[in-house]
């Protein structure tokens, strides 16, 4: 900020004054409910918060406005006032028919783009029917195993019109294929599809642990379709860059914001070394990241995410595209953060996470429904939490003004610091010799493994409390509603899977199998043959293990 030097020192002798005088008569008459007041990530809070604590901070080079560098206040110059962000809930679960009866419920009720969520078969490379997948079927998601799944799952939505979003890492070119596939065939041409592939496999080796091949030729996967997107998919978002799994595995905030920002800073540097201009492919980089409990820490978190995202891009990075030096990113409330007693309180935690979310400046939120401690989502429960962002937008007035805590002591002070601390994990990083070596050596692991630990243990001790679970506890068993999915869903999923296999060309799955293992082998694009494997009906397990044969498999060490 643009403070007088002799007005700081005039109010450091006020401040001064006030802890000695009014301060120290209301402590000796009041002491304070505990000796350290700390945010969600153990970071120490102050008790006041004064121009101060931000004399330093230069408010064109450091703010901006709204829609120009450096985007701390925004990436769009009339914030929610002149679109507000997308509602966009993740679903899926159990066959592609009940998935699609669930997409277009939502659709009706005001969601405005599709979010899939697969099951752990799918997400792992494995055709429902695989002995690896026994017991795994439309659990924490939808089955896909083919392009006619993909098909009845996009049933009647127009592909066109529609932006989807999709939530899948190690396998995800050949579930992009499919989509494209499927797109094609309502006559939609791949340049017009719009939607997001989260396609971050560098967070899967962080944290979510769902990854199939070792991380180089992972990471040459994920160039392919960032390669593949810039060139043919100009409204495509090639890569969903995820803090949320790292949060969710009980990183702090920092490290959430740290960790993701090293990833994305990766996959740019593998794009440049691919040959690929940096102003061609960095506009459609977007980001993911969870909003927890502590409200002013998570848009302290957000505000400096996108400052630092369009510092690096511009001055380490050398973009020149203004677009390329926006961060765009989606939120989704905390998972974690939910509790399975008193479910019905997790309506306000969620409540409160949006707010952040929003007041952060997302362009992008889904909202977890109170029951997912319990089950996958009901109906009822998803339309509370839809109705959630719905009253947000309309009712609460957070939209009327951009970045409406902008200029707060507090959360400028902790927007600088949560920054200052992400670029101390930058310098280690590097220390060791970048993300995959990091990854190798389980620096990222032991981190958010420390986290967690000192978290849990804070709550066991009762120096943290969780309303419902260490304080306020109720002994009432919940009575909520529970999903109940179609019980012969499995043996309908594995009996189109034999039928589709009967039927199909099995001389042009042969033939285009062949042709990817010879890419693969190479140095050319997998997505064409990605493609053309999809079109002609080559099941997920079947390119998958093609990869596997080609790529192998990574075992994760044990760390020490």
């Amino acid at each position: 900020m643009t403070f007088d030097k002799r007005k700081i020192d005039e109010l450091a002798a006020a401040n001064q004054q006030w802890e000695q005088q009014t301060l120290k008569k209301t402590l000796d008459r009041m002491p304070e409910r505990q000796s350290e007041f700390i945010t969600q990530s153990s970071v120490p809070i102050k008790r006041l918060y004064t121009p101060l604590d931000v004399q330093d901070q230069d408010y064109k080079d450091d703010l901006g406005f709204p829609g120009e560098y450096p985007y701390t206040r925004g990436v769009h110059a009339t914030g929610h006032r002149g679109k507000l962000w997308t509602m966009r809930m993740f679903a899926g679960f159990g066959t592609a028919e009940e998935t699609n009866a669930r997409y277009k419920y939502l659709l009706e009720q005001g969601n405005m783009g599709l979010s899939v969520a697969f099951d752990l078969a799918t997400l792992m490379g494995y055709d429902t029917d695989a002995p690896e997948a026994l017991g795994e079927f439309g659990k924490c998601g939808v089955a896909i195993s083919s392009l006619k799944d993909m098909e009845i799952l996009m049933d009647g939505i127009p592909l066109g019109e529609v932006s989807t979003s999709m939530t899948i890492n190690s396998p995800a070119p050949i579930i992009w294929a499919f989509y494209i596939a499927a797109a094609e065939k309502q006559g939609v041409p791949m340049a017009k599809l719009q939607g997001t592939l989260q396609n971050d496999i560098l967070k899967e080796f962080i944290a979510q642990k769902e990854f199939i091949f070792p991380p180089e030729p992972s990471m040459r996967l994920v160039t392919d379709t960032i390669e593949f997107g810039t060139q043919h998919m100009p409204l495509w978002n090639t890569i969903s860059i995820s803090g949320y799994h790292i949060r969710e595995a009980g990183s702090t905030a920092v490290q959430e914001l740290a960790f993701t920002l090293a990833d994305g800073l990766e996959y740019v540097r593998w794009g440049l070394e691919r040959g690929l201009d940096i102003d061609e492919f960095a506009p459609r980089l977007s980001f993911f990241f969870n909003v927890h409990n502590d409200f002013f820490e998570e848009i302290a978190k957000l505000r400096a995410a996108r400052r630092i995202w369009a510092r690096e891009m511009r001055e380490t990075f050398g973009a020149k595209n203004p677009r390329s030096w926006l961060m765009r990113f989606h939120t989704q409330t905390a998972g974690v953060s939910l509790t399975a007693q008193q479910p019905e309180i997790n309506l306000v935690r969620v409540a409160i996470q949006a707010l952040a979310a929003v007041m952060g400046g997302a362009q992008s939120l889904h909202t977890n429904s109170m029951d997912e401690a319990l089950a996958l989502p009901s109906e009822h429960a998803v339309t509370l939490a839809m109705r959630t962002q719905q009253i947000i937008a309309e009712e609460t007035g957070v939209v009327n003004t951009i970045d409406p805590l902008g200029g707060s002591y507090f959360v400028e002070a902790l927007t600088n610091q949560t920054e200052a601390a992400v670029y101390d994990y930058f310098r280690q990083i590097d220390e060791l010799g970048g993300v995959i070596p990091a990854i190798k050596n389980g620096f990222f692991q032991q981190e958010i493994s420390d986290a967690s630990y000192r978290h849990q243990l804070e709550v066991d001790r009762n120096e943290r409390f969780v309303v419902g679970v260490n304080k306020y506890v109720s002994e009432e068993t919940p009575s909520i509603p529970i999903l109940q999915m179609d019980p012969q869903g499995y043996d309908k999923q594995v009996a189109r899977l034999k039928k589709l296999r009967l039927e199909r060309d099995n001389l042009k799955v042969e033939e285009t199998l062949n042709a990817l293992r010879a890419a693969c082998m190479g140095q050319e694009n997998t997505m064409p043959y990605l493609i053309e494997a999809a079109k002609a009906y080559a099941t997920l397990g079947e390119i998958t293990d093609v990869m596997r044969e080609t790529f192998g498999v990574y075992q994760e060490p044990a760390f020490v």
